[in-house]
């Protein structure tokens, strides 16, 4: 059983099926950052938890073409955590947030068994990007280059080190990517459960399946917490968003043309249990 889709199913709200909640004229989303689920201390400083911690949130406002205003932070903090530690994680968070306008108004402090961070981020956006727009016809592209966070993810477990610049440490949003291309763009979300799920996730608001130009590895589409926008726009929009991508320098992928029958799925393990 999918435990995340039934809890989701569970809910009754118009507002829920996008990276962040409209409500009027403002965006809410959240995401948990858990020590020992998202990420272990002993192979992060506590400037790159912060920061990691800080972006996978504001990922969600970049990926629906909005831009993040305030947030709310509660921590819930070890016993075995220094004075010291506390003040680089806080500058961390804060900095992060600054990087992208963002100001900290508030949140919350318990005390627990380990480190656990949790992230209101409210946006706003006059043109959001919503997955419902997916129209038939539609090419899904990637931006960036996957794998590289589920490779050095097994790595760390392994007990190997990897990059300090790697993308499981920091990841890399594409917001100048995002405002100067979304007019060209139906349907977005940024990719943080995988290229499979998300796909799939993507289609799904409303009943479509997908033409694949060429198989893709598992190496490259199930690797989670990538990051990078997942994004359909009209084949009549190919060239001007490649012109884009291009002279930004953001490498884009076009890999499947939206279906309504006789398409395909890709097949998605669910990670969240």
């Amino acid at each position: 059983m999918d435990k995340e889709a039934y809890l989701i199913n569970k809910l009754n709200s118009k507002y829920i099926g996008d990276d962040a909640a409209i409500v009027d004229d403002k965006l809410y989303s959240m995401d948990a950052f858990f020590e020992d689920i998202h990420f272990k201390r002993e192979w992060m400083s506590m400037r790159q938890i912060g920061r990691k911690a800080m972006l996978v949130n504001i990922s969600d406002a970049i990926a629906m073409n909005a831009k993040p205003k305030y947030a709310l932070v509660t921590l819930a903090l070890p016993k075995d955590i220094s004075t010291e530690e506390i003040d680089e994680l806080l500058a961390s968070l804060e900095n992060t947030a600054k990087e992208f306008n963002c100001e900290i108004i508030g949140g919350d402090t318990i005390a627990g068994d380990k480190l656990h961070i949790s992230i209101t981020i409210i946006s706003e956006s006059k043109n959001p990007l919503l997955r419902s727009g997916v129209k038939e016809g539609d090419l899904l592209a990637y931006t960036g280059s996957l794998g590289e966070s589920k490779r050095d993810l097994e790595a760390l477990f392994r007990g190997e080190t990897i990059s300090a610049k790697s993308r499981f440490y920091e990841p890399k949003l594409r917001r100048e990517f995002m405002t100067q291309v979304r007019e060209y763009l139906h349907s977005g979300m940024d990719i943080s459960d995988g290229l499979f799920c998300d796909t799939n996730k993507l289609l799904a608001t409303q009943g479509f399946t997908m033409s694949l130009f060429e198989e893709i590895s598992d190496e490259v589409g199930k690797s989670g917490e990538e990051y990078e926008l997942l994004i359909s726009f009209s084949s009549k929009n190919f060239n001007r968003v490649k012109k884009i991508a291009k002279a930004i320098s953001v490498p884009l992928t076009v890999f499947a043309k939206v279906v309504k029958d006789k398409g395909v799925l890709f097949r998605c393990e669910n990670h969240h249990f």
